[in-house]
C-alpha cells in the first residue's frame, strides 16, 4: 500500500510508537515505552483495553507460574527457547515487583499458579489503565487497524479512528481465539502483508468433540478429579489399555512420547455434552489437534490410576463376596460418581438392576476394562474461536529475540498471542505476553527515541 503524507492524521506527528492491540502484551508494551520516554499510542479495536484479561483465569487473570525457570520454559514446546532473552529481561520477579508497586499484591495457589490477592481480573485492568495514563500513554479505542505498510522510513497504520504514522510500531493484535474480546486474527494479516510468514493459527487448551456423543452427552457435568488421560495416534479399538502411561508424557524436560502415544496427563477434566474439556484435556488438545491432520485420535482415560487391575480384581471381588445381594448399580456407586454409574454398566452391557453376586468372569473383566481404559474416538476440537488460546503466529525465526524487533520489517515489533507461542495452563501464557510486551515496548522506544 502507498501512503501519501496527505493522508496521515496531523495530529500524530509527534508519536514516537504505535501499539496496535491493547491486550496484556499491548499495555505493557505501551506502559514500558512511555516510561523510556517514548511518546506512544495504543489503537485498540473495542470499546476498551484488556477484554481478554478480563475473562482470563475464569475472571480471576492467572498472572504467571511459580515453576523455576527451566521448566517454566518447557511448557511452551521446543518453541520456548526462544523466550529465554525476553525472560532474562523481564520474568516473574520483575512482573511480580511491578504489580507490586502499583498496589496489586498476589497469592500462589494450587499448582503454582499465581492470581491477584482480590481474585479479580479487574483489578489488573485497572492498574494497567491507571499506569498508561500515569506514563502519557494516548489510547483511542473503537480504533481498528485496516492496514499497516512501510512510510518515510517508519510505518503508516490506518484504523478506524484515522490515519497514524510513527517510527517504530509494536504489534500486539493477539491471536484468533475468544474474538468477542477483540482478537480475531487480524494481526496475523497485518504481519502476513509486510512481508513476515505465519505459521498456521490453531486451537490450542480447547475442549474436544469425541464420536461418542451419546455416551459423553449422557455424562455431561460430570467432573473428575485425579484420573490419567492418554491419547493415542490410533482408533480406540487398536489400543491395548494397558497402554496407558503411569507418569507424564508431552510438553517438559524427558517427556517426549513414543509413538502411537501423543500424551498423558494426571489431573482434572470434565465431560461435555459434546467430548471433553477441563484441565488435562485443554492441556492435552493441541498435540490431539495436530495428530488429527494425520490420521485418527484416541483418547483413553484411566479412572483409577492409583489401582492396578490385579488390585480392582480382588476389590471387586471382595466387595461382590460380602454385597452380593445387593444391585450391580449399588455395587458399581462405590466406584464411580453416581452419574457414571447407570451409563458406564450400558456400556459394558451389564444389567444395573441385577444381583451382584450374578456377574460372571467376563463381565467383572469389562468393568474393571472400563475403570482402566474409557475409550473414546476425538472427532476434532471445538473451534478456533472457542479456544483459550492460539497456536502459531509470527514465525519465530522472523523475530530478534533479543528485541522482539521484526527480522522483515526493521522498526516493528511483535508481542503476544500474534507470534508463534503458546503453552500449558497455569499462568504461563499470560507471563509470556507481560514478558515480551515489555521487551517489545522498551526495544521500541529506544530504536524511536534513537531516530529524533
Amino acid at each position: 500500500m502507498t501512503v501519501r503524507d496527505s493522508d496521515i492524521f496531523a495530529g500524530n506527528a509527534d508519536a514516537d510508537l504505535v501499539v496496535i492491540g491493547g491486550g496484556a502484551a499491548g499495555m505493557m508494551a505501551a506502559s514500558a515505552a512511555a516510561r523510556a520516554g517514548a511518546r506512544v499510542l495504543l489503537l485498540e479495536k473495542t470499546d476498551r483495553c484488556g477484554r481478554k484479561l478480563l475473562v482470563s483465569g475464569k475472571g480471576r487473570c492467572n498472572l504467571t507460574n511459580a515453576a523455576e525457570i527451566d521448566d517454566f520454559i518447557a511448557m511452551y514446546g521446543s518453541n520456548g527457547r526462544f523466550l529465554h532473552s525476553a525472560f532474562a529481561r523481564f520474568f516473574r520477579p520483575e512482573l511480580l515487583a511491578f504489580l507490586r508497586s502499583r498496589g496489586l499484591e498476589t497469592r500462589t495457589e494450587r499448582g503454582g499458579r499465581i492470581f491477584p490477592a482480590s481474585g479479580d481480573a479487574r483489578a489488573v485492568v485497572g492498574l494497567f489503565e491507571r499506569e498508561m495514563a500515569d506514563a502519557g500513554v494516548r489510547v483511542l479505542c473503537h480504533a481498528p487497524v485496516a492496514s499497516l505498510a512501510p512510510h518515510g522510513g517508519g510505518f503508516a497504520v490506518e484504523s478506524g479512528r484515522g490515519r497514524f504514522a510513527a517510527p517504530c510500531v509494536v504489534l500486539a493484535a493477539g491471536g484468533a481465539s475468544w474474538p468477542e474480546t477483540g482478537s480475531a486474527g487480524e494481526g496475523f494479516a497485518l504481519a502476513a502483508a509486510i512481508g513476515h510468514s505465519v505459521v498456521r493459527p490453531r486451537p490450542a487448551l480447547v475442549p474436544l468433540v469425541v464420536r461418542e456423543r451419546a455416551l459423553a452427552r449422557s455424562l455431561g457435568g460430570v467432573d473428575l478429579r485425579n484420573v490419567r488421560a492418554a491419547a493415542f495416534a490410533r482408533e480406540a479399538v487398536e489400543v491395548d489399555g494397558a497402554s496407558i502411561p503411569a507418569r507424564d508424557y508431552g510438553r517438559g524436560e524427558n517427556k517426549k512420547p513414543r509413538p502411537p502415544l501423543i500424551e498423558s496427563r494426571f489431573g482434572e477434566l470434565g465431560f461435555t455434552p459434546f467430548g471433553l474439556g477441563g484441565p488435562i484435556i485443554l492441556m492435552m488438545s493441541l498435540a490431539v489437534v495436530d495428530a488429527l491432520a494425520s490420521g485418527p485420535v484416541s483418547l483413553l482415560i484411566d479412572l483409577k490410576p492409583a489401582l492396578s487391575k490385579e488390585q480392582l480384581r480382588r476389590r471387586l471381588q471382595a466387595d461382590l463376596d460380602t454385597g452380593g445381594r445387593k444391585s450391580l448399580r449399588s455395587i458399581w456407586a462405590d466406584y464411580l460418581p453416581l452419574r457414571m454409574v447407570d451409563p458406564l454398566l450400558e456400556l459394558a452391557g451389564l444389567d444395573g438392576g441385577a444381583p451382584a453376586r450374578g456377574i460372571g468372569a467376563a463381565g467383572r473383566e469389562r468393568l474393571i476394562g472400563l475403570l482402566k481404559a474409557l475409550p473414546f474416538n476425538v472427532e476434532r476440537p471445538l473451534p478456533l474461536a472457542r479456544a483459550i488460546v492460539t497456536a502459531g503466529g509470527v514465525a519465530l525465526d522472523e523475530i530478534d529475540p533479543r528485541t522482539l524487533e521484526s527480522r522483515k520489517a526493521p522498526g516493528l515489533f511483535l508481542a503476544g498471542e500474534v507470534i508463534d507461542l503458546d503453552a500449558d495452563t497455569g499462568g504461563y501464557n499470560l507471563q509470556a505476553a507481560f514478558s515480551t510486551g515489555h521487551v517489545a515496548g522498551e526495544s521500541a522506544a529506544r530504536r524511536a527515541l534513537s531516530s529524533r
